[in-house]
């Protein structure tokens, strides 16, 4: 029997609960419900890891805990708030790591189905940084879902003052990328 498959997510920002690592959260809870094991690196562990430096293969714990898991992973989740029309730092700086798999049997992502999610506070900033980050998930041979979840959290009220998911349109897309994203792993097992 196949173990369950390992669906990784990349997210947040240096605030605590942001929107966006909330919704990358949801992706990852619906993948667990559908039988997946999932790890996910909030901000706070992003906001640990060291620049990024091509030139220097030395890793601290966190990153090579990022890379070890990425190397494990069947699936992946990456959120990110658009900062001016792109991928934040923290997040781009988590994938610059990705560097480090080229050599590997499965360099990159390739094989793997790469769910995006972007949290704005505009629909423009939605757009765009969407379609960033997809080129960003096929530049490293991943296959994006075909549901990316792009939200407005000007426009969008997606959570009650318990924290829970609210908005229905955001929860279906959440569990429609989810099951993709495991159709996709379950096939590459």
């Amino acid at each position: 029997m196949a173990s369950p498959p390992y669906i990784v997510g990349i997210g947040g920002t240096t605030r605590p609960g942001s929107s966006g690592e909330r919704l990358v959260r949801c992706v990852l809870l619906e993948a667990e419900l559908l039988g997946a094991q999932s790890r996910l690196f909030d901000g706070k562990e992003l906001s640990a890891l060291p620049h990024y430096a091509p030139e220097s293969p030395s890793r601290s714990p966190e990153q090579l805990d990022l890379i070890e898991a990425l190397r494990r992973a069947d699936g992946v989740v990456i959120g990110t708030p658009a900062y001016h029309g792109g991928v934040s730092g923290l997040v781009k700086n988590a994938l610059d790591l990705v560097e480090d798999m080229r050599e590997d049997n499965y360099s990159y992502f390739s094989g793997r189905a790469v769910g995006t999610v972007v949290t704005a506070a505009g629909w423009q900033a939605c757009g765009v940084t969407l379609q960033a980050l997809r080129g960003i998930v096929h530049a490293l041979r991943g296959w994006p879902t075909p549901i990316g979840i792009s939200v407005n959290t000007v426009a969008q009220k997606l959570f009650d003052e318990q924290g829970k998911l609210i908005e229905a349109a955001v929860q279906t897309a959440c569990k429609s990328q989810a099951e993709q994203i495991l159709s996709m792993a379950r096939g590459r097992q």
